[in-house]
């Protein structure tokens, strides 16, 4: 298991009806930033409330961050605002699976977090959470000048349906 960047961790037994304001440092957002390959994060902040239900606990809050990323196409920096609705579960470890197992998921298993013990690493999950809101594909204004200068077609010309119009226009000529 990795060391987590941004940790905070919660005792299970302090854990029900438990509000939580997480901040990231500077040095965590720097630490973050170069784990998700994004340019920099200016602003990690969340509120998370725990609560109880059997030995699992849900996990519900938001996700506000300030992150600067680059274009898919042009590599220009790009400032995005980060706002997520958190709902995830900490599960206890699972003791039967095994790691060439075949397991099946259903859409509750999703966000579902494991801990061992009596300790529930909040600022990962959040952390984890922020990762997946990250867009990889994301373009900003300066993307169709690059794909001009490299030559490549432009949305609007590439795919099914710029075939069918150059179908179309074939068939009137």
């Amino acid at each position: 298991m990795i060391e987590s960047e941004f940790s905070r961790v919660v005792d299970t037994r302090e854990a029900d009806g438990k509000h939580i304001k997480l901040s990231a440092t500077e040095a965590e957002c720097a630490a973050l930033a170069k784990r998700f390959l994004i340019v920099r994060i200016d602003r990690l902040e969340a509120e998370v409330t725990l609560e109880r239900s059997g030995n699992r606990f849900d996990a519900k809050g938001t996700l506000d961050a300030d992150i600067v990323q680059s274009c898919a196409v042009s590599a220009e920096d790009l400032p995005v605002k980060v706002r997520e609705t958190l709902s995830f579960r900490f599960v206890p470890e699972a003791q039967s699976h095994q790691p060439d197992e075949e397991v099946e998921l259903d859409a509750d298993d999703l966000d579902e977090v494991e801990f061992t013990g009596t300790s529930l690493d909040v600022g990962e999950a959040v952390a984890q959470s922020l990762a997946l809101a990250i867009d990889p594909f994301a373009v900003g204004p300066e993307a169709e000048r690059a794909r001009q200068r490299a030559g490549l077609l432009g949305e609007g010309q590439a795919g099914p349906f710029a075939a069918l119009a150059a179908l179309k226009r074939d068939t009137k000529e």
